[in-house]
């Protein structure tokens, strides 16, 4: 004989409202696969802190504010780009040392790292909260689109990264068909270089804003002076500073003070003799941002960047 049990209404909506909190929670819980085996996390975590430039920019455009990050390398707090958007977050440490007691002192509940982070500090930064590391691309203009994708999902906020890259591709391939209307010719060859005391380094045509370079229609050279899985070359000597006579040369420094780069740069005769200084196509560009950052708020100053050097070339023309 079947029972059959009557529930009172207000009893049924009780057990719907638990059921349907019960359905979200499910739904928010995921696994990431990430270089150090599958991750399992829950909900939206609140307290988030970033061991990484590009996983502080995903963060940020996801909607979050990480509690803590690491110093922009040639600093001591985050990127300038990154302005009042980065206001208020704690400094954790730099791209190479992380201060673990730092980082306990913001009771994370979800840790954003690089993908070159060592074992030995992931098995310790892992007790502390669920810890994400990016499995390894080496180094790929595109690899950052993949890392803001995972921490997208790390944050359960994958949507406003997929918005986020969309409106970026979108940008680029404008640029791109700005760049040769009208051209039949190849495309215009960019070089990226940082300027140091000791010479200039030649960045790798695989890295972040090289791929930029390239969506948006340039050729990317790096002079065949960097080696494979390098960021870039050892510092050029005179002798070998036609390496870096493109069309069009992005001379970046770390700190904000590009023209005072230039200047310096200026004082050599090897330098003002390449043709790229004498057609007046030298870009200064904050090296902060051009070789050391990644992520879609740093690709749209990037593309900004490029952007400026179109508007320059067709008032010129």
């Amino acid at each position: 004989m079947i029972k059959t049990v009557f529930m009172p209404a207000r009893l049924m909506m009780v057990a719907a409202t638990v059921a349907c909190a019960l359905g979200t929670s499910l739904a928010q819980a995921r696994t990431l696969e990430t270089a150090y085996g599958d991750v399992e996390i829950e909900g939206q975590p609140e307290r988030v802190v970033t061991l990484y430039e590009g996983a502080l920019d995903a963060s940020l455009t996801a909607g979050v504010t990480p509690l803590g990050a690491v110093a922009t390398r040639g600093g001591d707090g985050v990127a300038d780009y990154l302005g009042d958007a980065a206001d208020g977050i704690s400094i954790v440490g730099t791209a190479r040392e992380t201060n673990m007691e730092a980082v306990i002192a913001q009771r994370p509940d979800l840790i954003l790292a690089s993908s070159w982070l060592p074992r030995e500090q992931y098995e310790l930064l892992s007790r502390i909260a669920p810890t994400i590391v990016p499995p390894s691309e080496g180094f790929s203009p595109e690899a950052w689109k993949t890392e803001a994708r995972l921490f997208g999902d790390a944050l359960d906020r994958r949507s406003a990264i997929d918005d986020a890259l969309k409106t970026i591709e979108n940008r680029s391939q404008s640029l791109a068909q700005r760049q040769h209307d009208g051209d039949t010719g190849a495309a215009p060859v960019a070089t990226v270089a940082r300027w140091m005391p000791q010479g200039p380094r030649v960045m790798s045509s695989k890295i972040f804003s090289s791929g930029l370079l390239a969506a948006a229609g340039f050729q990317v050279d790096d002079g065949g002076v960097v080696k494979a899985g390098r960021p870039h070359s050892d510092p050029l000597s005179l002798e070998n500073l036609s390496r870096i006579d493109s069309d069009w040369l992005f001379l970046a420094t770390l700190n904000a003070d590009g023209e005072a780069a230039l200047d310096a740069a200026r004082q050599t005769p090897a330098f003002e003799r390449l043709d790229v200084v004498q057609n007046d196509h030298v870009v200064p560009v904050d090296g902060q941002l051009w070789s050391s950052a990644s992520g879609p708020i740093a690709a749209e100053h990037v593309l900004d960047d490029i952007e400026a050097v179109l508007d320059r070339r067709d008032t010129n023309e």
